[in-house]
């Protein structure tokens, strides 16, 4: 069993309220061999809703009280990501899947690359709020373009 991020499996639960649906992981759960998760729905906030991005440190210092989520209003969004994060981490605990795939980029799940928090379009290499938590307790989490290099 695997966890997906939801909107990799074409739930359409962005900010922007789209989906990046891909078709290997909407088999996946087709086939029964995955469950999908998202932290930002699990932590109370809706779809659509403003882009957010980590201000003053990394996730891991968000997780420590020491950094914040923040949205593009200057909105301190940083306890539903944070309480999203742990929900998602019930979750996996319960499942105890193989390996995680989260989206890339994003403030919850971005596992190589995260936007800089300054709403600028750039990245920078980081961890989301949520992949930060599972990794921390010891979870595999790769992003869709880890599990599209495995399934070459």
């Amino acid at each position: 069993m695997i966890v997906v991020s939801a909107c990799l499996a074409g739930v359409a639960c962005r900010y922007d309220g789209r989906d990046n649906g891909l078709e290997k992981l909407q088999q996946e759960m087709k086939e029964g061999r995955a469950i999908t998760v998202c932290p930002e729905l699990l932590g109370g906030l809706s779809t659509p809703r403003e882009p957010a991005e980590i201000i003053g440190g990394t996730a891991e210092d968000v997780l420590r009280g020491e950094a914040k989520v923040m949205n593009r209003s200057g909105e301190d969004v940083t306890s539903s990501f944070v309480k999203g994060a742990y929900e998602a981490l019930k979750i996996v605990q319960e499942i105890q899947p193989e390996y995680i795939i989260l989206k890339e980029n994003s403030p919850s799940c971005g596992s190589h690359h995260i936007y800089d928090g300054t709403f600028s379009g750039q990245k920078i290499i980081g961890n989301g709020i949520t992949t930060a938590l599972l990794k921390s307790k010891g979870f595999q989490v790769i992003s869709e373009k880890d599990f599209e290099k495995m399934k070459n």
